[in-house]
């Protein structure tokens, strides 16, 4: 069964972005003109998937709700699971069994953010894989932050190391997951590392320990923002500024997603529209109706 699910982890307390997530979720401040996990949104309708649970904390969850709503205005199904305390990414797999059920799941942080000209088929490609895992890795300057991707001397992936002292490479393995079904099994097998907390890295090393993790490099032309720092969160933010206003696009847009893909019609655009007020997102959505 290939992927036909998606959680989005929006949870966290945000601590490094204090004082300005004292009161709300950082998933919920904005990168330019949207909020944070309209981003993640649009990564998962890209790779064709509709169904989505958002995982975040007690407090945050109906923020989210009375954003999002079900996800029918943009002809998604939107679920949502609470995550009580900050036990570690792979919690989301045990928290969100009954929402995955029989399949496959794709699973992506809630404050990270990916453009580039020929990403849809690379996303397509690992929700369509009916076994096995698949994960981005893409090249950065300062791999300490990130779990790292080890390669041996034929360039072949023989580990994951989270936040090395030492990086054994410059390959961040970044917040896009695609797993199939048993990746639920393997997070119950999980024990918590020195930090408290289940690991995603220790769930790839499983699958490639098995021989079946697909570590698909994003080279020149792809850009990965994390926005978890004020100075990421700027640079996020002027990231997307620069190229919608370049090029008279945007990024992270599902209402226009969900209409090339036909899940909604021009109507609901245009509703949507409106109750966008005078902004120049809603002249956008006006312009993609009309096709100029």
């Amino acid at each position: 069964m290939t992927t036909s699910k998606a959680i989005i982890l929006a949870g966290g307390n945000g601590t490094r972005l204090y004082p300005a997530t004292r009161a709300v979720s950082k998933q919920l401040m904005p990168v330019y003109d949207k909020p944070m996990i309209y981003y993640p949104i649009s990564t998962m309708m890209l790779a064709g998937i509709r169904d989505i649970l958002i995982v975040s904390t007690p407090r945050d969850l109906p923020l989210f709700r009375n954003l999002l709503g079900d996800g029918s205005q943009w002809g998604l199904n939107f679920s949502y699971i609470e995550q009580t305390a900050p036990r570690g990414l792979a919690e989301a797999f045990i928290l969100g069994q009954p929402f995955i059920g029989g399949s496959n799941v794709a699973m992506i942080l809630g404050d990270n953010l990916y453009h580039g000209q020929g990403l849809q088929p690379l996303l397509r490609a690992a929700a369509a894989k009916e076994t096995g895992a698949t994960v981005f890795a893409y090249h950065v300057a300062n791999p300490e932050r990130y779990g790292v991707v080890a390669y041996d001397a034929q360039g072949i992936p023989i580990d994951v190391v989270e936040k090395p002292k030492v990086p054994p490479s410059h390959w961040a393995v970044t917040g896009l997951y695609f797993y199939d079904n048993d990746v639920i099994n393997i997070a119950h097998t999980l024990t918590p590392s020195a930090r408290g907390e289940l690991e995603i890295a220790d769930i790839n090393r499983a699958y490639l320990r098995d021989k079946k993790l697909e570590i698909v490099p994003l080279g020149r032309g792809f850009a990965w923002l994390d926005t978890g720092t004020h100075e990421s969160l700027a640079d996020a933010t002027d990231f997307v500024r620069l190229v919608e206003q370049r090029q008279d696009i945007k990024i992270g847009c599902p209402e226009e997603i969900a209409f090339n893909q036909g899940l909604i019609d021009a109507e609901r655009v245009l509703k949507i529209a409106a109750e966008s007020g005078q902004t120049p997102y809603a002249a956008y959505l006006k312009r993609l109706v009309e096709g100029n």
